[in-house]
């Protein structure tokens, strides 16, 4: 049977509910919804059948729609103080443990220990449509919890459950091309994140030539919204910038002389689902599509995006720069620069060196590096191959990186190795070439000591 009909029969049963229930529609009053949905949701976990609770958990949907953002910060507020564990409970277990530390009582007490909240958001999800319910919900969740750090335990047990939800066993990989529904290619448009697809021909442009491939994860539970997708460009060699990659009148690669696969575009589509990694399932899966589709690919690579460096190199306290290059660094507020020659080397000489300080150095409190597209590739095994110097001139490319691009290197009997470095010590893999960037740029500030 397809999901449609499950689909349609939980709508029915949902429908019947709230007639027996007498469950009106929502109030056009926003305080009023707000207690009304605490109440239905204080209803909700004493236990009903599986047909009222349906219908109530759809009623808690329709009554969240109503809210503003006063509302929903009393819902969540309301989640945080009033839906942790059962104290009583608690209490019991932990004196049975104490007592006699037994396996079942360790199981009691695990029982006891979980927040209530997390059973309300298992029986939510009954309702026809609730796991994207949850998934939007949880996106209203992380905007509120910014200015309100006592939301971050719902947070923590809205991820728990959806981390399990969209478990690698329940994702299906999918390839989109143009034979796609346009359902599903409009939102490919739609959540495009690093380079815009500006219309359908550019989609068409992207997905659709013998030498490019698009692949994206889908959950059953949300049939036609993709999680993630990745934009692949087949080369014969590693390409150092974007704009060949996607103009208008570039010729396609023959693809009996690919080499090279290049991974030009990450984009998450569900917001709700933010810190649930599915990207490095999904390059792994990738790869090995590709390799049995072209098994004459031998280089796996990224041409990756430097969101970061713009703001590191207009905030980090401690720029190794003389006062003479941080009058240089200034031309980089206005995007002519670019235009000239002499003036973009002289900008060459300074930023390469200072983007391998960025990457190698540059570190968050907790260890990681600033750089957030390069804690997800390094995390997921790859080498810091290359830095490409003017690879995104696009006006998002001069505003966040200076016109730079990288490429993570995916060499498959290294992924693991540099997996496990990189997340027990934060040790960055990079090649050669990037550790010359730093060293050059150690020996010219030895020398500039010297010589003043």
């Amino acid at each position: 049977m397809s999901n449609d009909f499950f689909s349609d029969l939980l709508a029915s049963i949902s429908e019947r509910g709230r007639n027996l229930l007498r469950l009106g529609p929502a109030s056009v009053d926003a305080k009023q919804n707000a207690s009304d949905l605490i109440e239905l949701c204080a209803e909700l976990l004493s236990g009903r059948g599986e047909a009222s609770g349906t219908a109530i958990a759809r009623g808690v949907f329709d009554r969240y729609h109503q809210l503003d953002d006063a509302g929903r910060l009393t819902f969540f507020e309301t989640l945080a103080s009033k839906y942790g564990p059962d104290t009583e409970k608690l209490e019991k277990a932990i004196v049975a443990w104490r007592a006699k530390p037994t396996g079942e009582g360790a199981g009691e007490l695990h029982f006891a220990s979980e927040p209530q909240r997390q059973e309300l958001f298992r029986r939510l999800n009954r309702a026809p449509g609730a796991t994207g319910e949850l998934v939007n919900m949880r996106a209203d969740l992380l905007d509120l919890k910014r200015a309100h750090k006592d939301l971050a335990a719902v947070d923590r047990d809205v991820v728990h459950l959806l981390a399990s939800w969209f478990n690698r066993g329940f994702l299906v990989l999918r390839r989109i091309d143009w034979s796609t529904p346009a359902i599903i290619l409009e939102k490919v448009i739609k959540y495009e994140a690093v380079h815009e697809i500006h219309d359908w021909n550019d989609l068409r442009r992207r997905i659709d030539p013998v030498d490019r491939r698009c692949y994206a994860f889908f959950h059953p539970a949300l049939v036609d919204e993709p999680l993630i997708f990745v934009e692949v460009a087949l080369t014969e060699t590693i390409p150092g910038a974007i704009a060949p990659l996607l103009a208008e009148d570039r010729q396609p690669v023959a693809i009996e002389r690919a080499r090279t696969a290049v991974f030009y575009s990450i984009s998450n589509c569900q917001r709700g689902l933010a810190g649930i990694s599915f990207g490095n399932f999904l390059i792994k899966q990738v790869v090995e599509e590709l390799r049995r589709e072209l098994p004459k690919l031998d280089t796996f690579v990224t041409l990756s995006p430097v969101p970061g460096f713009m703001k590191w190199l207009q905030r980090a306290p401690d720029l190794p720069v003389t006062e003479e290059e941080r009058t240089l660094l200034a031309h980089l507020d206005n995007a002519e620069w670019i235009n000239d020659a002499p003036l973009a080397a002289q900008l060459r000489a300074v930023l390469e060196p200072l983007a391998a300080q960025y990457f190698l150095k540059a570190k968050l409190p907790r260890g990681g590096p600033v750089d957030s597209v390069a804690r997800f590739h390094l995390g997921n095994g790859a080498r810091l191959e290359r830095i490409d110097w003017l690879g995104d001139v696009s006006p998002k490319g001069l505003r966040e990186s200076a016109g730079l691009m990288v490429n993570y290197l995916y060499r498959l009997d290294d992924i693991e190795k540099n997996h496990e470095a990189y997340a027990d010590h934060y040790e960055i893999a990079a090649s050669s070439a990037v550790k010359k960037l730093l060293k050059a740029e150690g020996g010219r500030r030895l020398l500039d000591m010297r010589l003043g």
